[in-house]
């Protein structure tokens, strides 16, 4: 992990929680995220996938920690709540805060987490985009990392988010707009996922700044 550029305080903790040495996934895509590249990264499940993201997210933040920093959309709220303890285990060096905001918990009490600018937010697209119609008590403007992690392919997952969510939007990609409105034109977009669909084009769109991508070997 010290040779893909990491910190010697992340890589240690990296060793602390078991990750000894990089997965493909990670060798490949931790270095580009670190230059402040655009990344899309396609590696089954197992492989490894969040660390890839979350380790150069981290260290970034190390070196200016402010307000909302990185945002994970992710279609499911087991995928979340795992997401946001892999940020817990890896940032407890830095006393990182983080706020999951998926559907079927209380409103009032994630917003008032929102309005305590966590560093990272971990969120179902459909419960965010409800919480940024309603409310103007936290801010996405100054976030630096835009990422979605999926199972699946990643525009795929996107598209049937809102038979995942509860809230059952009819189009989710009406909340996908409305959070990509409030989200800031300059950014890093990381996108994480099992399986590539033939939209590669279109998540290139999304992605400005000399996007990197790689592809596992198929088995």
């Amino acid at each position: 992990f010290r040779a893909l550029g990491l910190a010697p305080w992340l890589a240690e903790q990296a060793r602390q929680v078991g990750l000894l040495r990089p997965t493909p996934v990670q060798a490949a895509c931790i270095p580009p995220v670190l230059q402040g590249r655009d990344c899309l990264g396609c590696a089954q499940t197992g492989s490894g996938k969040t660390a890839a993201f979350v380790l150069p997210v981290l260290q970034a933040l190390a070196e200016d920690p402010y307000g909302i920093f990185c945002l994970v959309l992710t279609p499911t709220r087991e995928l979340a709540n795992q997401i946001a303890e892999q940020f817990r285990v890896l940032g407890k060096p830095l006393g990182l805060k983080d706020c999951v905001v998926v559907g079927g918990l209380d409103m009032v009490a994630q917003a008032l987490e929102l309005s305590r600018k966590p560093h990272v937010v971990i969120a179902t697209p459909g419960r965010l985009a409800d919480h940024l119609r309603s409310s103007s008590t936290f801010s996405l403007k100054k976030l630096r990392f835009l990422g979605t992690a999926a199972e699946g392919g990643v525009w795929q997952v996107l598209d049937e988010a809102d038979r995942l969510l509860e809230q059952g939007c009819a189009d989710f990609s009406a909340d996908l707009e409305v959070i990509l409105e409030a989200v800031p034109a300059r950014r890093q977009t990381l996108l994480f996922s099992a399986t590539l669909t033939a939209t590669l084009s279109e998540l290139r769109a999304l992605a400005a700044n000399r996007p990197f991508c790689w592809e596992a070997a198929a088995e």
